[in-house]
């Protein structure tokens, strides 16, 4: 039986348990903190904005399968797609904003941190987060896990529907990776080349929600076997998760480039500062300079 008519009360307080999703959850939140605490022995203070963006994505994820959306994904197109968006164009920024690998870095000790940069600098690493094919995988999860044949079997199969949120996630971080973060990968995108990412995976989702919003029929056979009476009907729930996914991707992708534009600001800013520099602003440059230069050198000690 499909769960009752999705009211603005269930909305916020219908709540499932994913155990699996809230122990992994639990886990990256336990292991974030500890390495902030680890890492304060090193003399540097993490940003708290770091973070709070890597717990505001746990949350992100906790709300896109646990919460109404979680209880209403098998029976409305709509909810599913909000999830999609939450979990592969939201969560993810997040995430990687929370630079949870440099974290690591500097909270590592001994032969712990020479294994972690060892995995950083591997081939498989620098495969993974190559920018065309982090944009090609992006593209491929997109199109792909909304096609009949695999809609099927993840509405009918609990395991495959949590395999595909763990596939956004994982697409979704690799995809942002090189476009927003600052961990250390071997590649550094252009600006241009940022751009341009987004702007590919944005038409691959608006492409996607288009697909559905054109549809004369439900082409998603476990929605129309649901039984469900209340709500919209199937082929204008169909269109609607269309606009949500064309929408969210808009908002999402329009979202991250502003903020990209606005560190680059800053940092035409802070570059014209350098070119006339005061004696205090001299000596901070050359301490942040030599601050960097000794990381370079921690990375390549531990790499060895």
């Amino acid at each position: 039986m499909p769960p009752g008519p999705l009211t603005l009360h269930y909305a916020i307080t219908a709540w499932q348990l994913a155990p699996l999703v809230s122990a992994g959850l639990s886990v990256a939140a336990a292991g974030y903190v500890l390495a902030v605490r680890a890492g304060r022995g090193t003399g540097k203070r993490w940003p708290g904005g770091r973070t709070a963006a890597f717990f505001g994505g746990l949350c992100v994820i906790a709300v896109a399968t646990q919460s109404s959306l979680g209880v209403y994904d098998d029976v409305l197109f709509s909810a599913h797609m909000v999830q999609h968006v939450l979990l592969i164009m939201v969560a993810p920024p997040l995430l990687v904003y929370g630079r949870p690998v440099t974290l690591a870095l500097r909270a590592a000790r001994g032969r712990a941190r020479r294994a972690l940069a060892r995995a950083i600098r591997s081939r498989v690493a620098s495969a993974l987060t190559w920018p065309p094919a982090a944009t090609a995988l992006y593209c491929a999860v997109v199109a792909l896990t909304h096609t009949p044949a695999v809609m099927d079997l993840v509405l009918r199969n609990n395991a495959a529907h949590d395999a595909e949120h763990a596939l956004y996630l994982l697409a979704g971080y690799l995809f942002f990776l090189p476009v927003t973060g600052s961990e250390p990968i071997r590649w550094r995108l252009t600006v241009p080349g940022r751009y341009l990412m987004l702007v590919v995976a944005m038409m691959a989702d608006s492409f996607t929600g288009a697909v559905f919003t054109f549809q004369s029929g439900e082409i998603f056979a476990p929605y129309a076997q649901t039984g469900r009476t209340w709500g919209p009907g199937l082929v204008a729930d169909l269109h609607l998760g269309g606009y949500v996914m064309i929408a969210g991707s808009d908002i999402a992708m329009t979202v991250v480039a502003l903020a990209l534009a606005a560190g680059f600001y800053r940092e035409a800013l802070a570059s014209a500062r350098r070119e006339r520099p005061g004696p205090a602003a001299t000596a901070a440059e050359e301490a942040r300079l030599a601050a960097y230069n000794s990381s370079l050198r921690e990375l390549d000690a531990a790499g060895d």
